[in-house]
């Protein structure tokens, strides 16, 4: 179906979206920080259809990785995960509060799949 951008500094979330994102058919991408995300989203970026990112995470958080795949892909979409809720959100983004129900995700996903690039 898609090909997902999964960030997450934590392995278990990192596991449970790979799971959860294959099983609704799309293929998954993980990575364990911003910088590793960037990396890896530079090599794949016309075959990424969303990125779904913590913010709070080590080596490069969420916003500075926002950032960086912005610059080469302005209209990126992008899902934020945050157990923070006083947090400064990136602008054009989705935001997800942690803990988040599988339902909740999936619906966020189908929804920025269905809008125009």
């Amino acid at each position: 179906m898609a090909v997902i951008r999964v960030v997450d500094d934590e392995q278990p979330i990192r596991k449970l979206l790979e799971i959860l994102l294959q099983r609704a058919g799309h293929e998954v991408l993980l990575a364990s920080n911003g910088l590793e995300a960037v990396a890896l989203f530079r090599s794949y970026a016309d075959h990424i259809s969303v990125v779904v990112s913590d913010l709070t995470m080590p080596v490069m958080n969420g916003h500075q990785a926002i950032r960086s795949i912005r610059e080469g892909r302005p209209n990126a979409k992008i899902i934020c995960m945050t157990g923070c809720t006083n947090e400064d959100m990136p602008e054009g983004v989705v935001l997800i509060s942690k803990p988040f129900k599988p339902a909740e995700i999936l619906s966020s996903i189908e929804s920025l799949l269905k809008q125009p690039s």
